[in-house]
């Protein structure tokens, strides 16, 4: 007898989920024998073979782990429901996806691991995974040895990310484990920046939005249309800038100035993921942006105000270069010739800028800022 991949009960996890992750669940949880799994799945049972004693050895990893364990229950509990209520749900397990009951979709995954990803690639950045926390943050370790935060990442987006090897975990026993980007999660980051690259062609040559799309492109700084995909660089504009050294031999950015930014980019990262994207910000350089703000969640909207805060504080100009080179990681090139400025001199008026968004932060919320992770 030919077994399909419903017999199987492939079709009840997420369709994000990797194949192989597929095949061991299905093997492990269901009961399936490796050979059923590979009639299913059209491929050799070698292969479904090597899958499953992959998975088995990366049990001890506890993001994945975690998420193998996620989603077993996830098919337990729409078993339970088929039992309960056999013919309707029998029909609702293979329509919907399970993954839609906690929001975690391939779309969000992708919008997430863009920016994670790309922090990933900065020298010196790792995940750092406290297995009692829920939220998971990346770190940078600069040359001179001190940790700054650069990204707030979400358990399940980690688990994620980790089970499609994108991230990786040398030594996963520790109290906090510590993940690498791997070969597979750069391929992924130059995959998804492409397709951003296609989506903002399109953008220029309609000048449209698609449905779907909408709100997590923002636009018009001031007249200037900010472009909808970031660049390929794989690190922020302040940490080339940290790297280099001024006439005496120091750091041309300071630890603080870097921190400076990173904390805008924060708060701006924050904006994007939980209120959807500002449409306008040119009148944040004036103090006269919307007041956006009830949609979002309660963090997103405290974001909200202190991006508003600051640059209104800096004015257009300085908050101009903030933006650009902090939030949407423009180069110092690319900014100068949008700005009008003359060559090189984009470095120093962010500097000025960084000195006085640091003064800012300093005033309004103290040394460290608010927690918002």
């Amino acid at each position: 007898m030919t077994v399909t991949q419903g017999q199987t009960g492939a079709h009840e996890f997420p369709r994000w989920v990797p194949d192989a992750a597929r095949h061991y669940l299905v093997h492990t949880e269901k009961g399936i024998s490796i050979r059923a799994v590979a009639r299913a799945s059209d491929c050799h049972p070698s292969t479904v073979l090597r899958q499953v004693r992959r998975f088995e050895g990366r049990r001890d990893d506890p993001l994945i782990d975690a998420a193998l364990r996620s989603l077993s229950e996830q098919v337990a509990a729409c078993d339970l429901e088929r039992k309960r209520t056999k013919d309707m749900m029998n029909m609702a397990c293979a329509t919907t996806d399970p993954a839609a009951s906690v929001g975690l979709t391939q779309a969000r995954i992708d919008q997430e691991a863009k920016r994670i990803l790309r922090r990933l690639c900065e020298q010196g950045a790792v995940l750092a995974v406290a297995r009692e926390m829920e939220t998971s943050v990346v770190v940078r370790v600069t040359p001179e040895g001190e940790q700054i935060r650069t990204a707030i990442v979400e358990r399940e987006i980690a688990q994620a990310m980790a089970l499609k090897d994108w991230i990786t975990c040398p030594d996963p026993e520790g109290r906090i484990a510590r993940y690498f980007i791997t070969n597979t999660g750069r391929a992924a980051l130059r995959r998804l920046t492409a397709e951003d690259e296609n989506r903002a062609s399109g953008f220029s040559e309609r000048n449209t939005v698609p449905d779907g799309d909408a709100g997590w492109d923002i636009a018009a700084i001031e007249g200037v249309t900010r472009p909808s995909s970031r660049s390929q660089t794989t690190e922020s504009p302040l940490v080339g800038l940290a790297r280099r050294k001024d006439r005496d031999g120091k750091p041309f950015l300071s630890r603080e100035l870097v921190a400076a930014g990173e904390r805008l980019r924060e708060d701006y990262e924050l904006v994007e993921i939980g209120m959807g994207g500002i449409e306008s910000w040119g009148g944040f350089m004036t103090g006269e942006g919307p007041d956006a703000a009830q949609d979002g969640s309660k963090g997103a909207v405290e974001a909200h105000r202190r991006i508003k805060a600051a640059l209104a504080e800096l004015g257009p100009g300085l908050g101009d270069v903030v933006l650009r080179c902090c939030c949407f990681l423009e180069g110092l090139e690319q900014t100068e010739k949008k700005m009008g400025w003359s060559a090189r001199s984009g470095k120093i008026v962010l500097r000025i800028a960084l000195q006085r968004l640091k003064r800012h932060y300093a005033q309004t919320q103290g040394l460290y800022g608010p927690m918002i992770g």
